[in-house]
C-alpha cells in the first residue's frame, strides 16, 4: 500500500512499517511449505515429519532474531507460540492437520486484538497509518494528530481502517480450518499459503478504499487549511 500525500524528499527512504511487520509472516509461512514439499516429495518422508522440520524454520529464524540482532518481532513471536504448541500437539496426537491448523491460530488472534482495539476505541492499525501519512516530518504529524483527535470522520477512518483487517483475518481462518479437515494434506500445504495471500490483497483493497482515500482527502485539506 502506497500513501503518497507529497512527502518530502528526504523522507522517501523510510521503511513502510507494514511491510516490516508483515515480512515475518510471509517468511514464516513461505518456508515451511517448501520445505514440507521438499521433503515429503523430494525424499519421502511422512505428512508430520515434513510439517514438523517446516514448522522449526519460524522458531530457529525467531530465537536467532532475539539472540543475533536483539530484537523481537511480536508477530514472529506469535509464530513461534503457535508452531511449538501445533507441532506438540500434532506429536501427541499423531494428526498432521493439527499441524496445519495452528496457522489459523496466528489469523485468528491477530484479527481478535485488532477488533477489540477498534471496540476500545484505540484502532491498531492507527500506529501504522500514522507514520506512513507523516514520512517523518513532525508537521505532518502533527496533522495527524489534529484530525485523530477532532475530526469524527477522519477517526471513522481509523476504525475502519482496523476493522476491516481484523475481519479478513477472521475469515480467513474460518476458511483455512474449514479446508484442513476437508481436503487432503498435500492440497492444504499450498492452498493455505494462497489462502492467505488472498486474505490480505484484500485487506489491502478494501482498506485502502473505504479508509485510506477519506483518510487522505481529510489529511490534504487539513494540510491545506493549516
Amino acid at each position: 500500500m502506497t500513501v503518497d500525500v507529497t512527502a518530502p524528499k528526504n523522507t522517501t527512504s523510510t521503511k513502510n512499517p507494514l511491510v516490516q511487520g508483515l515480512t515475518p509472516l510471509v517468511l514464516d509461512v513461505a518456508l515451511p511449505v517448501g520445505t514440507y514439499y521438499l521433503l515429503s516429495l523430494g525424499f519421502g518422508l511422512n505428512d508430520l515429519v515434513s510439517l514438523g522440520f517446516g514448522s522449526a524454520i519460524p522458531a530457529v529464524r525467531t530465537i536467532w532474531g532475539v539472540v543475533a540482532q536483539r530484537r523481537l518481532n511480536p508477530l514472529a513471536a506469535l509464530m513461534l507460540v503457535v508452531n511449538v504448541a501445533g507441532l506438540l500437539l500434532s506429536l501427541l496426537s499423531g494428526d498432521p492437520r493439527l499441524m496445519l491448523a495452528k496457522e489459523s491460530g496466528v489469523s485468528s488472534v491477530i484479527g481478535v486484538v485488532m477488533l477489540a482495539s477498534v471496540a476500545m476505541g484505540r484502532p491498531i492499525m492507527s500506529s501504522v497509518l500514522r507514520p506512513l501519512f507523516g514520512g517523518g516530518d513532525p508537521a505532518r504529524l502533527a496533522v495527524w494528530d489534529r484530525l485523530s483527535a477532532t475530526s469524527p470522520a477522519f477517526r471513522r477512518a481509523e476504525h475502519t481502517y482496523t476493522t476491516i483487517w481484523g475481519v479478513v483475518l477472521l475469515l480467513e481462518c474460518a476458511v483455512r480450518i474449514v479446508g484442513v479437515y476437508t481436503l487432503p494434506v498435500h492440497t492444504m500445504v499450498w492452498l493455505g499459503t494462497v489462502i492467505l495471500v488472498t486474505a490480505l490483497a484484500l485487506a489491502f483493497r478494501l482498506s485502502f478504499a473505504l479508509a485510506v482515500k477519506p483518510m487522505k482527502t481529510l489529511f490534504l485539506a487539513e494540510r491545506a487549511a493549516g
